[in-house]
């Protein structure tokens, strides 16, 4: 956090919420997950990211009973998808670049290992890293 980095849900189960799932149902996944996280770092979650992009208007009423902000990415890495070809996931980046875009990365070994060639390409483009606002 001292170095603006933020802590938001994407859930404890990583369930597609807008599948079969009542508000309440969503709720109590999200509930669980943010108690977790403010337990474990002692600062308030105020971002939540749905599952494969996916929710619906009962996902969008349990974030905002729980005061979360859903965001959503501009940029998907395909990290998920590109373990043995790190290159692309910079290309995948820096190809589609524009301000204020969210990139989607997972926490992959694949990831963490082409992190600062990422971050690198990103400032070489000439942008900069921002903490989203919580308002």
């Amino acid at each position: 956090m001292a170095e603006g980095h933020q802590i938001g849900t994407h859930t404890v189960k990583h369930k597609n919420l807008a599948y079969n799932m009542t508000q309440q149902q969503q709720y109590d996944e999200l509930k669980k997950s943010v108690d977790a996280i403010e337990h474990l770092t002692g600062n308030p979650v105020t971002f939540f990211r749905p599952p494969y992009g996916q929710f619906n208007d009962d996902t969008l009423q349990a974030a905002k009973r729980l005061n979360l902000k859903t965001v959503m990415w501009r940029i998907a890495s395909m990290d998920w998808e590109l373990k043995d070809d790190p290159e692309q996931i910079v290309a995948n980046v820096t190809d589609h670049l524009e301000d204020g875009a969210i990139i989607l990365l997972h926490e992959l070994s694949q990831t963490v290992k082409v992190l600062p060639q990422l971050i690198a390409a990103i400032k070489e483009q000439g942008y900069e890293f921002a903490v989203l606002e919580t308002e």
